[in-house]
């Protein structure tokens, strides 16, 4: 037995070499990006003022959702993966599984600021105010029955003012991303579970989740999670929601052909067409970069991207680029991404957020 474990060792060792001598001979000269479409238009602003600066090749950066950046990235380490993922939500401990399981085992996570969601219209209609619960009651798949029992029924609005009295009357359609969008999760996390948490029969499954776990009732505390999430993160499929893939140019032209319809999407891309789309207030405030930076504005994200570790010195460029990205003219308080509509850390998260890019520390949830 221990013959056999000295030989797989051996095996696993040569494989690694033959990989990494592969990789160090590699013909890609330039650093692949994928990931986010919120992200990517930041992280395409770097790479554009990267390649001009720098002896190195612009980057190529590719928007694929954050899910689907996250799969690719995970795939494995060669120059036919990607180095660099973008994505509008943490890594889940899953991905981080399948990463480990693909022999990619030093994935490095760079926070690199905040986003708020928004749910906006046309200029050309009235401006929203919205709370979040109405806003689980809008698009919740079940929603709680009307007649004032602790049951859950399909949810039956379908015009606005059925929820609210004082809101239009107007066709319940709003566009959202697919999925496979960090934004999407985002937005299933912040503001549908946000709103689901203010029915008080339902946020009390929750309590009793969390109150199971410690008590050391795992199984329990994991069924009453799922239906919890089952209930506040399953958006409805009757048409009400209508899934617009991951552009944001193209909600904004349905909504400018449809005044009556609202859209979810980044603050940062309202904040660069505000000409043409506003963003509706939620819980009373407006979506804003000072409201998301103090955060009064209930439905702000964190943004990331999580770099291989294992490229960083093969594929040129690396070490600089998350050096450009992370200093202080990018993403700093006065940075040219904060001009973008990202807002950016405060000075204690972006000390620490130098220090673990500097040691290229290793993520472990």
């Amino acid at each position: 037995m221990k013959k056999l474990l000295i030989s797989a060792s051996i095996v696993s060792v040569t494989l690694s070499s033959i990989l990494f001598t592969n990789m160090a001979h590699a013909s890609r000269d330039y650093i692949s990006v994928v990931g986010s479409s919120t992200v990517y238009p930041f992280s395409t602003v770097v790479a554009e003022r990267f390649g001009k600066s720098t002896q190195f090749k612009t980057p190529k950066v590719e928007s694929t959702g954050s899910g689907g950046g996250l799969k690719l990235f995970c795939q494995g380490v060669g120059i036919q993966f990607p180095d660099i993922t973008n994505a509008s939500r943490r890594i889940k401990a899953s991905e981080l599984t399948l990463c480990q399981d693909n022999g990619v085992t030093g994935v490095v996570e760079v926070l690199i600021g905040f986003d708020g969601i928004v749910l906006g219209n046309s200029n050309q209609a009235e401006q929203m105010t919205i709370t979040l619960k109405e806003l689980f009651l809008a698009l919740g798949k079940k929603v709680p029955n009307p007649d004032g029992s602790q049951t859950l029924v399909t949810n039956p609005y379908t015009t606005w003012d059925q929820i609210n009295p004082s809101f239009p009357n107007h066709k319940i359609e709003v566009l959202g991303p697919p999925p496979t969008s960090g934004t999407r999760d985002a937005f299933s996390e912040l503001a549908l579970e946000g709103g689901c948490k203010k029915i008080d029969w339902i946020a009390d499954i929750n309590a009793q989740s969390k109150a199971a776990s410690k008590s050391g009732n795992k199984a329990l505390a994991n069924d009453l999670k799922y239906e919890f999430k089952s209930i506040c993160h399953s958006v409805r499929d009757d048409g009400a929601f209508i899934e617009a893939g991951e552009n944001d140019n193209l909600i904004v032209q349905k909504l400018n052909a449809n005044p009556n319809a609202l859209g979810i999407f980044g603050f940062s891309f309202l904040d660069q067409n505000s000409d043409t789309i506003q963003g509706t207030k939620i819980n009373g405030f407006e979506p804003s970069f000072d409201f998301i930076a103090d955060g009064s504005y209930p439905v702000s994200r964190p943004l990331y991207f999580y770099v291989k570790k294992d490229h960083v010195g093969v594929v040129p460029g690396i070490a600089e680029f998350l050096a450009e990205f992370i200093s202080n003219k990018a993403s700093g308080q006065e940075g040219y991404l904060a001009d973008k509509g990202m807002i950016p850390l405060n000075s204690t998260l972006r000390k620490q957020v130098k220090a673990d890019v500097k040691m290229l520390k290793p993520l472990a949830l």
